[in-house]
Order: C-alpha cells, then sequence, then structure tokens
C-alpha cells in the first residue's frame, strides 16, 4: 500500500471493490487471475528412508531444473478454480488461456469480467499476438478488464487462492518437472473445488474510504 495518497491507486482499488460487489451473474461471471514463478527443483541426493512412521530425511542441497509459471483463474462467487503450470510466461500463453477460458470454460457467457494485475502480458494486445485479428476482436468483445492497482495485489482473490496453493499443496517439496508439478496442483484444485466454498468478500469503498484514508487525495 502506498505511504500517501495516490489518486492512481485509489482510482483502480475502487474500481475493483466495486466490481466484487456485483450480484452472481452466469451471463457475466468475475474471474480473478494471476500467476506466479516457480523454481523447479531436484533432489542432489537420494532421500534417505528412516524407520516407518518417521519422516524422511532430506538433504539441504538440491538441482535447479528451470523454471515455469503457475496460472491461475477463480471464479470466487461460484466456488472454482483452475491452475496450470507453463514453461514460460509470455503474451502467448496468457492469450492461449483467455481463449480456453472463453471458449470452453465459459462459452455461454456473454461477457467475462476480469480481474488481474497490470503486468505487460495482462492486455488485449497479447490477443493479436497470438491469433489472427478477427479472431482476437471475437475474443477481445467477450472480455471486460479491470486491472487492480500497482502494488495492489491483496486486490485479486487470485493471489489468495496462489497463496493456498503454495501452504496446501507445494510448500518448501522439490518438483523437477512439469508433469508432475501439474498432476499436483490438479489434485489440488479438484478438490478444493469439491470442499471449498465460494468467497465472501466484505471489504467495500466504503471500508477502504475509512480504513485507507490517507491513501485519498485531500480536496481543498
Amino acid at each position: 500500500i502506498p505511504p500517501k495518497h495516490n489518486a492512481a491507486f485509489v482510482a483502480a482499488m475502487e474500481d475493483v471493490l466495486e466490481v466484487y460487489r456485483r450480484p452472481y451473474d452466469d451471463n457475466f461471471p468475475v474471474v480473478c487471475m494471476d500467476e506466479k514463478p516457480l523454481q523447479l527443483l531436484a533432489d542432489a541426493r537420494r532421500k534417505i528412508k528412516l524407520e516407518p512412521g518417521k519422516p524422511e530425511r532430506v538433504d539441504n542441497e538440491y538441482i535447479r531444473k528451470g523454471t515455469c509459471s503457475i496460472f491461475l483463474f477463480t471464479e470466487p462467487l461460484n466456488g472454482w478454480r483452475y491452475t496450470v503450470a507453463n514453461e514460460h510466461r509470455t503474451k502467448i500463453d496468457w492469450a492461449q488461456h483467455i481463449k480456453w477460458l472463453l471458449n470452453e470454460q465459459y462459452p455461454d457467457a456473454e461477457k467475462i469480467v476480469l480481474v488481474m494485475d497490470n503486468l505487460n502480458t495482462h492486455n488485449v494486445s497479447s490477443l493479436y499476438e497470438a491469433f489472427q485479428p478477427e479472431e482476437a476482436m471475437s475474443l477481445a468483445k467477450r472480455l471486460e478488464i479491470h486491472h487492480t492497482p500497482k502494488h495492489g495485489s491483496w486486490l485479486n482473490i487470485a493471489e489468495i487462492e496462489l497463496s493456498a496453493l503454495g501452504r496446501q499443496c507445494l510448500g518448501t517439496r522439490r518438483i523437477d518437472n512439469l508433469q508432475d508439478l501439474n498432476n499436483e496442483i490438479k489434485a489440488w484444485y479438484v478438490d478444493r473445488n469439491r470442499n471449498q466454498k465460494s468467497v465472501d468478500w466484505q471489504f467495500t469503498c466504503n471500508d477502504a474510504r475509512i480504513k485507507l484514508k490517507r491513501l485519498y487525495p485531500v480536496i481543498k
């Protein structure tokens, strides 16, 4: 959060908070997306198995096996999330995921209300990098994009889900390849979709204007 008043921050913050106030509408589902890099790691030595009932002894040395990017989408009001790991984090990767989201996950929705941070890849222009103009425009017309403010990723519910993924699934484990990683995170989101209720977001613009008053410009 900025240390003092910042009009750009509060404008983007209030925009996202108003989106979260919308009632559920399957024609205009509110979907949040986020992504995070992950280092693939392998053990430098074979784990030592101890007596039954005792944890394996893990060596502190490891081998780097490259990096990947975890993409996560969630529809908070519907209690749904999906995540997948890609080798890269490029405009093409983002565009391909958006096409999947629109055409396969929400084929009947009139528009997807998409909340995400303002990375250089999270932009309609990425669709034109990946697809022919006709298809790119067709996809773009079904998106209503809302960006979280700079340094305001806490406003993105997808970041909360990524935090849960880290705690509940990845932790300090070492996974050295994309296939195993995707198997693990798929098991996590399938189980979480089955058991996790929808998100009840409570923080509103009125709350922000009181609790974060210092961020708002002083009008003379």
